[in-house]
């Protein structure tokens, strides 16, 4: 965990969790993330389960934030249904997350063992997407050209 860390986002929690008890059915839809953007705006979404491989929560919120015009985000946060709590990303979205938005913050631990890291903690040594570097310096970050 990096000493910087910003401390825990107890609303963006709240508004994960917020959308985990009202929002999920069956087992469709099992988990709901929420990130706050760097203008202070949250966004949530649901995963969408599938047997052949359905989005995570925070894949699908990465869309969903670019609908509405969110290119930069600030925290995530995963929390599952039945109050399971917080959840910490899966390997495949640790590295989207991370190829999407290189100083992000997650929101893992349970209780008094909360905390906020970075995604670089999550995945250190991490695979770079080179054809996607190459991309961004052409383009500008993801949702921009």
């Amino acid at each position: 965990m990096t000493a910087q860390s910003p401390p825990v986002d107890h609303e963006l929690i709240e508004a994960a969790a917020h959308v985990a008890r009202t929002r999920s059915r069956g087992d469709n839809h099992t988990m709901a993330a929420a990130a706050r953007a760097r203008d202070g705006r949250i966004v949530t979404a649901m995963n969408a389960y599938h047997f052949t491989g359905g989005p995570c929560a925070e894949l699908v919120l990465l869309g969903t934030a670019a609908a509405q015009g969110i290119h930069e985000l600030d925290t995530i946060v995963a929390v599952g249904d039945r109050d399971r709590g917080v959840v910490p990303p899966c390997g495949r979205c640790r590295q989207v997350l991370l190829d999407y938005f290189p100083a992000l913050h997650v929101i893992v631990g349970a209780g008094e063992r909360l905390r906020t890291v970075s995604i670089t903690d999550l995945l250190p040594e991490s695979y770079i997407w080179a054809d996607h570097q190459l991309d961004t310096e052409e383009t500008g970050p993801p949702g921009t050209d």
